[in-house]
C-alpha cells in the first residue's frame, strides 16, 4: 500500500521548463507546490563542469544527460499493418532526464510561431480551398491567435534573456529582422549574436538571390543579462557544446539559469527527483483528480494528494500517463474517434553540405553556438503559393551549422573511402571548409490520420506498465515540402561559391533510428470543444478539470520552427488562466 504524503495544493509532474515556470507562477499566488521529477537533480556548478562537459563522447555519443531504455522506451512502427518493436537507443529524438528536462540539453534557438500557424486549417482552406488538402490530414485550428499568446511569449523571451533582431515591431517592419514574424511588442531582450564568416556568407549569397536573411533568435546569450527574476547570466562563449550538453557558462537560457535559482528558495516549493509518477488518480466519479501516486528510487511507493494536478512531462509521456490512468478516451485510426493519441506529429528536417576550394574559404566551424546562424523565412508556413507546388507547410531556411565537433563533425566528399588514409586526407582537406548542415531545412510536420499513439499490447516498462506506441511515418506531402527546400538552400550553397553541393532532402520511411529533432508533438491537442480537442484553450483537461496538461502535447500539428519558444509562452499562458480565473472559481474555464 502506497504511503500518503502531506497534501498539497499543488503537484507537478516533472521539473523542466513548463513544470519550472508554473511551479514559480503558483508558488507566487501563494500555493504550496511539489513537482515530481523522474531523473536526477542537474545543478550548472556540480553536473556541468568547464573541465569535463565539452566532451562529445560522454554527452553525445553515449548519452549521458538523456533516459537510458532500460528505465523507460517506446515502440515503434510506420503504420498499422506492421509489429511495433521497442526502440532500444534513441536515434530520431532524445529524451532528457533529470531537473531541468530537455531545456538543459536543447539548442535554445527560440522561435514564435506565425500567426497562421494558429489558424492552419481555416486559412489554408481559405486561400486553396479544402480539396487542396489531403484527405487523410487532420490539421486543424488551435483555438487561440498569435496576437492572444504575443505577450507570453514576451514572458517567455525576457526570462530567457533572448538574443535576436525584432523584425515588426508594433507594425512596422525593421531592417535586419524577420519580416516575416507576427507583431511584437517590443525588441529582444538582448542584441543578435556575432555571426562566423560562413553564416555572414550565408545571408550575403541570400541577400543577392532576393530574400531577406536575418540572425538566428537564440537562447545563448549575446551578452550577460539579468531577467525580471533576477538571475542573471553570462555571455556565450561560441565554444559549439550546446545541444546534448549542459552549458558550463551560464550563457544558455535553461530551467537551471532562469527561474530554478528564485524557486529553489521558496519555502512554499518541494522538489522530489529520482521518482516516478506511476498514474494520476482520480476520485470515483472520474472527473477529478485527487492527487498521484510514484515509486521512489528505493521502489517504495506514495501517494500525493493535490487539490490541482499539471502534468508536465515531456510530450510523449504525457501522452503515455494519461492512457494509463483512463482520462479521455482513446483515439482510434479507424473510426477517427476518440482524442488522446491523434494528431501525433514529429519535424521534417533537411539539408545538405557544401564543398568549397580550401585555399579560399575557412569557416571555422569549431566556434560556434547551439543557436547561431543566419535564417531566411520566405519558404515557412504559407509564405510562399504552395498553388503550383502540390503541398502545404514550409520552414526556416538557414546557415545554422552548431558545431565542429570532431567526433560528429567529419563530412567529406562522396566516394571517399569510409577509412583509411584517404578518409583522413579528405577529412584534413574539408574540415575548415565545407558547410556541413543537416538541419539548414527546418521544416514543419503536419498531422494525419494515420499517425498517432497508443499503448502497446505487448512490451511493457520495469513497472510493467505497457510501454506507449508509436505509429508513425512521412506522407507524401512533408516529403515534397523537404525536397523543395533542400533546392532552395542547395541554390543558396551554390550562390556562396561552393564547388560541390550534396543534398541531403528527407526520405521516407519514418527512420526511428536517424536524428531530426526532439520536436515531438500532439496526443492530447488543444482545441474548441471536446469533439476536436483533449483540452480546452488554456491547456485544462475537458474531463478532468482540475488538470492542465503543458508542452507540446496539445499542438494540434508542428509548425516550421523549433517548438520551445511556443511551449513557453502556452505556459505562461496556461499560469495566467490559472491564476486569474481558475483559483478564484474551480471548474471548467470553458464550458462546451
Amino acid at each position: 500500500m502506497a504511503l500518503k504524503l502531506p497534501h498539497k495544493d499543488v503537484v507537478i509532474i516533472g521539473l523542466g521548463w513548463t513544470g519550472s515556470i508554473l511551479a514559480n507562477e503558483l508558488t507566487d499566488a501563494g500555493l504550496d507546490v511539489i513537482a515530481i521529477e523522474r531523473g536526477p537533480w542537474r545543478d550548472t556548478a556540480t553536473d556541468f563542469l568547464i573541465s569535463y562537459v565539452q566532451d562529445e563522447l560522454r554527452y553525445r555519443i553515449q548519452h549521458e544527460l538523456f533516459l537510458r531504455p532500460s528505465q523507460i522506451s517506446v515502440t515503434f512502427r510506420n503504420n498499422g499493418n506492421q509489429t511495433a518493436l521497442p526502440v532500444r537507443s534513441w536515434g530520431a529524438f532524445m529524451l532528457g532526464n533529470g531537473a531541468g528536462g530537455a531545456g538543459v540539453h536543447w539548442n535554445a534557438e527560440t522561435w514564435r510561431f506565425l500567426p497562421t500557424d494558429f489558424t492552419l486549417k481555416s486559412h489554408l482552406t481559405q486561400r486553396y480551398g479544402a480539396g487542396f488538402l489531403p484527405q487523410d490530414m487532420t490539421i486543424q485550428d488551435w483555438g487561440i491567435t498569435y496576437d492572444q499568446l504575443e505577450p507570453h511569449y514576451d514572458a517567455f523571451e525576457y526570462l530567457c534573456g533572448t538574443s535576436g533582431q525584432a523584425g515588426n515591431l508594433k507594425g512596422a517592419i525593421q531592417t535586419g529582422g524577420n519580416p516575416f514574424e507576427g507583431v511584437r511588442s517590443r525588441p529582444y531582450p538582448t542584441p543578435p549574436m556575432k555571426q562566423g564568416y560562413g553564416h555572414t556568407l550565408f545571408a550575403q549569397a541570400a541577400q543577392e538571390l532576393g530574400y531577406k536573411p536575418f540572425p538566428q533568435p537564440s537562447g545563448n546569450l549575446s551578452q550577460s543579462y539579468t531577467n525580471p527574476l533576477g538571475v542573471t547570466l553570462g555571455q556565450c562563449t561560441y565554444c559549439g557544446f550546446c545541444e546534448w550538453f549542459g552549458c558550463a557558462n551560464y550563457s544558455k537560457a535553461t530551467p537551471q539559469t532562469t527561474v530554478l535559482p528564485v524557486l529553489l528558495r521558496k519555502s512554499n516549493f518541494e522538489a522530489r527527483t529520482e521518482c516516478e509518477v506511476m498514474r494520476i488518480n482520480l476520485d470515483s466519479t472520474g472527473k477529478r483528480a485527487t492527487g498521484v501516486t510514484f515509486v521512489d528510487s528505493s521502489g517504495t511507493e506514495f501517494e500525493q494528494p493535490a487539490d490541482l494536478v499539471l502534468l508536465c512531462a515531456f510530450q510523449l509521456f504525457n501522452v503515455q500517463l494519461l492512457l494509463m490512468s483512463g482520462i479521455g478516451k482513446l483515439y482510434d485510426p479507424n473510426t477517427g474517434q476518440g482524442q488522446i493519441g491523434r494528431n501525433f506529429s514529429h519535424q521534417t528536417v533537411s539539408g545538405g553540405l557544401g564543398f568549397f576550394d580550401k585555399d579560399k574559404y575557412n569557416f571555422n566551424p569549431f566556434v560556434s553556438a547551439g543557436a547561431i546562424g543566419m535564417c531566411i523565412d520566405e519558404f515557412n508556413g504559407d509564405n510562399f503559393d504552395h498553388g503550383p507546388l502540390g503541398f502545404v507547410g514550409g520552414g526556416y531556411i538557414g546557415q545554422v551549422q552548431t558545431n565542429g565537433r570532431p567526433i560528429e563533425t567529419t563530412a567529406v566528399p562522396p566516394d571517399t573511402p569510409a577509412w583509411g588514409p584517404k578518409w583522413k586526407q579528405a577529412l584534413r582537406d574539408n574540415y575548415l571548409s565545407t558547410i556541413n548542415c543537416g538541419a539548414a531545412c527546418h521544416a514543419s510536420m503536419y498531422s494525419y490520420r494515420d499517425v498517432y499513439l497508443d499503448l502497446d499490447p505487448t512490451y511493457k516498462d520495469r513497472f510493467g506498465r505497457p510501454l506507449l506506441r508509436m505509429t508513425i511515418d512521412f506522407h507524401d506531402n512533408e516529403l515534397k515540402m523537404s525536397a523543395y527546400l533542400t533546392d532552395k538552400y542547395a541554390e543558396i550553397l551554390q550562390k556562396m561559391g561552393a564547388k560541390q553541393v550534396v543534398k541531403q532532402p528527407r526520405r521516407g520511411p519514418y527512420d526511428v533510428t536517424a536524428y531530426q529533432t526532439s520536436h515531438l508533438c500532439g496526443g492530447a491537442i488543444m482545441g474548441t470543444n471536446p469533439d476536436n480537442s483533449a483540452l480546452n484553450i488554456y491547456l485544462q483537461s475537458w474531463d478532468v478539470p482540475n488538470l492542465f496538461v503543458q508542452g507540446a502535447t496539445a499542438f494540434p500539428q508542428n509548425a516550421g520552427y523549433n517548438p520551445t519558444g511556443t511551449v513557453g509562452a502556452l505556459a505562461f499562458w496556461s499560469a495566467h488562466a490559472i491564476r486569474t480565473q481558475y483559483l478564484k472559481n474551480p471548474g471548467p474555464l470553458v464550458h462546451a
